[in-house]
């Protein structure tokens, strides 16, 4: 698997909530909670974690994204990341990247039963552009990618980012390609063997960024046929019309179904795509290479 973190971020503070209060938990995000216990807490993630932590105090959880949920970008497990990444640093712990990917995998699969993946995971919690390897006995190997600046910044400034305007449900969508699995493996194989190409491409700079494009194209055709539900007519508008207006390959970004749509396209078209996807909203991306860090410790703090 070939990918990269961008520099949009989850923002999660965790700290003991003093015991003045009627509630024992605050947990702030899209709706406010205030439980005495954990097992009244609605948010997934937290509830899970918290009973298999079983903190003595009680906890104030806060948490801001600059995405929205269930758009494709692993805004779910940046948010498993930077949780169990602050409960460790709040009780003194400092983990090591490969600790917490590996954390946030099980959280995610055992915990909660979820039919995901272990690559948005491992991009949150290392960051950077990586080449990432599975084992079939679940293992893994991140190896990051060094790209020349000047290739680096072609690369970039080759992207664009648009968001659909419409979320999804990941784990559902993922589960029908999980079931289509033995029926797709020549689907599969030929994605395999386009990271190896993908690779070749980006190493080499006689190879024209252009061609990573075509690849993209390639690789969504036959993202396309493993589920139905990977795509929409919507999509399928949305990704036509990029292409008129001169990207030359792209996806959509996650499981499928909605959520944020990635182009190739050379910069002196990007002007166009824009004015044709005016209707949908352009977010400008880099490559974060830090993953998931803590900003402020304070481990005894109230």
């Amino acid at each position: 698997m070939l990918g990269t973190a961008i520099n949009k971020y989850s923002y999660i503070s965790v700290r003991k909530l003093p015991p003045f209060f009627e509630h024992r938990f605050r947990i702030a995000y899209s709706r406010l909670e205030y439980v005495r216990e954990i097992d009244e807490i609605v948010h997934p993630v937290v509830r899970e974690v918290l009973t298999e932590v079983k903190p003595g105090d009680g906890l104030e959880i806060h948490s801001d994204s600059d995405l929205p949920a269930r758009s494709g970008l692993g805004s779910s497990s940046a948010f498993t990341v930077g949780f169990l990444h602050a409960l460790h640093a709040l009780r003194g712990r400092m983990v090591t990247k490969l600790e917490l990917g590996r954390e946030a995998i099980r959280v995610e699969q055992e915990l909660l039963k979820e039919a995901v993946g272990c690559q948005d995971q491992l991009w949150a919690a290392f960051g950077g552009f990586n080449h990432i390897t599975f084992s079939p006995v679940g293992d893994f190997e991140v190896d990051p990618i060094i790209l020349a600046r000047d290739r680096r910044s072609e690369l970039m400034q080759s992207i664009m980012l648009f968001f659909t305007g419409f979320s999804r449900n990941a784990s559902d969508i993922a589960q029908h390609q999980i079931t289509n699995i033995p029926y797709r493996t020549s689907q599969l194989r030929s994605i395999q063997t386009m990271v190896g190409d993908a690779l070749t491409i980006l190493r080499e700079d006689a190879n024209p960024i252009r061609s990573l494009g075509e690849l993209l194209h390639e690789s969504w055709s036959l993202k396309r046929e493993l589920a139905e539900s990977v795509s929409t007519p919507i999509v399928d508008e949305i990704y036509q019309a990029a292409r008129q207006a001169g990207a030359i390959g792209g996806k959509l970004l996650g499981a499928g179904g909605g959520g944020f749509m990635i182009f190739l396209v050379e910069p002196d078209r990007r002007q166009q795509v824009r004015q044709r996807l005016a209707d949908l909203i352009h977010v400008p991306v880099d490559i974060d290479y830090d993953g998931s860090k803590i900003v402020l410790y304070q481990p005894d703090g109230l």
